[in-house]
């Protein structure tokens, strides 16, 4: 498995993650199992393990905490705060109050005294970021965290971020974690360059955006067409019609390429510049062993030009699949009239 050095933390990663929101109730119940999938990721290279205290309730913690026993000083461990934990709005967000609450109780389920990589899970808007970025140097100060990062974060909230570090004098934000997939490419314009701009790593998800690029037959079948994200499957919206349109292209593109549809979709994420890793996310055995077996599929340039011609560069084909958007609605009553 080939390394990258992320940002500029000076920490050495594999080019593929592990994503640990699939272990526990959100996706795989079996501990054991899960615990086993962990290893067989390890053991085929991957040293960057990410996870967060909202994933099934702080359960995948526990269960990645089960998997490093013995084996935590090789590996390279995040996780992220800032999601609701409950229905109490003091337990979430970026405030000090929060923050110092929330560390203690991932050392706790992770079984560790540090965590390398301590990420905000979402911007809070009703935090100041000189808060935030404060209580988060805090905890790199007294080691309790090793390097810290944002997920999810604007264009604008990644230079905002950065530039209160500078003036306040606090750590900065080493690295990004945006969805990114051949379906989700609004990132490419402006959120991938910032980093860059930065000297940030980028840790990306959803490379197979929700199932659409796992090759299956049909998808919008599934555990995940049901719930809040039901409506990244409803073929009744124009941009999932647009998606499965895409899909059916790239599904016989891979195929004139000798290619399954997930390795093309894991090697396409891969092959961006600002990409230090990819975060895989399975929630099966199997599903783990197809993406682990395209860890060395290289993608030329013809074939990556070919996928553009399906879907163009920064282009997100469902605007509908995340929150982020260059011109987004102002949905919140606060910001309608100030």
């Amino acid at each position: 498995m080939k390394r990258r050095i992320l940002g500029g933390t000076g920490m050495s990663v594999s080019e593929y993650a592990l994503g640990a929101m699939m272990f526990g109730a959100m996706g795989n119940t079996d501990h054991d199992e899960s615990v086993r999938m962990i290893h067989t990721a390890l053991d085929a290279g991957i040293n960057l393990v990410d996870t967060a205290d909202v994933y099934s309730g702080g359960e995948s913690e526990l269960i990645v905490a089960k998997a490093l026993k013995g084996r935590r000083d090789d590996i390279v461990l995040a996780t992220k705060f800032g999601l609701p934990m409950g229905e109490d709005p003091n337990r979430r967000g970026g405030s000090a109050r929060w923050i110092h609450r929330a560390v203690e109780d991932s050392l706790r389920r992770l079984e560790t005294d540090h965590i390398d990589l301590y990420q905000m899970h979402r911007p809070d808007p009703h935090t100041d970021l000189d808060e935030t970025l404060g209580a988060l140097s805090d905890l790199v100060r007294a080691g309790k965290v090793r390097a810290v990062g944002g997920s999810f974060f604007s264009p604008e909230e990644i230079v905002e971020a950065q530039w209160t570090a500078e003036r306040r004098g606090h750590h900065r934000f080493r690295t990004e974690q945006p969805p990114y997939s051949i379906l989700t490419r609004g990132v490419e314009s402006r959120v991938l360059p910032t980093a860059q701009r930065y000297g940030m790593g980028v840790l990306t998800f959803g490379p197979l955006n929700s199932g659409w690029l796992s090759g299956r037959a049909d998808p919008t079948g599934g555990h995940r067409n049901a719930g809040p994200g039901a409506k990244m499957f409803d073929l009744a919206q124009p941009g999932v019609r647009a998606k499965a349109d895409a899909v059916r292209e790239l599904t016989a593109l891979a195929a004139e390429a000798g290619l399954p549809l997930p390795h093309l979709a894991v090697a396409f994420v891969r092959a961006h510049p600002a990409v230090t890793a990819v975060l895989i996310g399975p929630r099966r055995p199997e599903q783990l062993a197809d993406l682990l077996a395209a860890a060395d599929v290289e993608l030329g340039d013809d074939l990556l030009d070919r996928i553009d011609e399906i879907v163009p560069p920064g282009v997100d084909v469902n605007p509908g699949d995340f929150y982020i958007d260059p011109t987004p609605p102002i949905t919140e009553k606060r910001l309608r009239r100030r």
